[in-house]
């Protein structure tokens, strides 16, 4: 009958309806977990007692999601982008590795200039950098950068830092002046944005500071941090140009620490 006919038509009216409801949730839920899973912070803040390992995220602007190690302690969310333990991974690399990323992200590796600087652009989102350090002794200590940011390949994935903070002095500023690492653009073997060429130190003239103190950094003349370079052992870790340096916290003959880490969060 015609009332049976409208009854009908205005069941599939009120299913369809139900059908598009449903269909509009899935695509915020779809909108949320993506920016949940934009970084480490992210999947902290969702998961609070998520454990430290390996994790997928999509940055905004990133077409396709990428691993990285989440650091899930008691104040965690941090995602980290370098770490040193040992020579087993040479960091002694070009432009691209170290734009790319190379090694292992359960051990030593670096996770690649381009994700960190996606991760970091948008500054209305303002990031903490923590860099640990550990030396052949048993010590260790941080230092901690408020609104940390890279810039983009064009600019040389320029260094951006604000406040300091912790106990291993303020290296990426420098021991003393002129050497102020904030600001400049990342170096390795194959591209140098380092200011100076060539490089005085005393009656000693370097060509480029990613020659003297090896593997790669945001050198200025070359500064006090370089955590890129070559790996001693304990016992063989004095004196080396090329080393895992923080001079404000070693501050003595060039002294090579044991084992670094860089991290960032929200």
């Amino acid at each position: 009958t015609q009332a049976t006919m409208k009854s009908l038509f205005g069941y599939s009216l009120f299913t369809l309806a139900i059908l598009l409801s449903y269909t509009d949730q899935a695509k915020v839920n779809i909108k949320r977990n993506k920016s949940a899973r934009a970084d480490c912070s992210q999947i902290k803040a969702l998961t609070p007692q998520a454990p430290s390992g390996i994790y997928e995220i999509q940055p905004t602007g990133v077409k396709t999601p990428f691993k990285v190690y989440c650091e899930m302690r008691a104040d965690g969310g941090w995602t980290v982008f370098q770490r040193r333990s040992g020579g087993a991974v040479s960091f002694n690399r070009n432009w691209t590795a170290y734009k790319n990323g190379f090694g292992d992200l359960t051990q030593d590796h670096w996770l690649g200039l381009n994700k960190v600087f996606f991760m970091t652009k948008n500054k209305t989102r303002k990031w903490t950098l923590r860099v640990d350090l550990w030396d052949h002794e048993g010590g260790t200590a941080f230092a901690l950068y408020k609104n940390f940011r890279l810039g983009n390949e064009k600019n040389a994935f320029k260094l951006h830092v604000g406040k300091y903070r912790g106990n291993a002095g303020d290296a990426i500023r420098g021991a003393y002046q002129g050497i102020d690492q904030n600001g400049y653009g990342f170096s390795t073997s194959d591209r140098d944005n380092d200011g100076c060429n060539p490089c005085i130190f005393g009656d000693i003239a370097e060509r480029e500071c990613s020659f003297s103190d090896g593997g790669a950094w945001w050198y200025s003349r070359c500064g006090s941090a370089s955590l890129n370079g070559d790996w001693h052992p304990a016992g063989g870790h004095i004196g080396w140009a090329s080393g895992l340096h923080w001079d404000t916290w070693k501050t003595h003959a060039p002294y090579s620490l044991k084992a670094t880490r860089l991290m960032i969060k929200v």
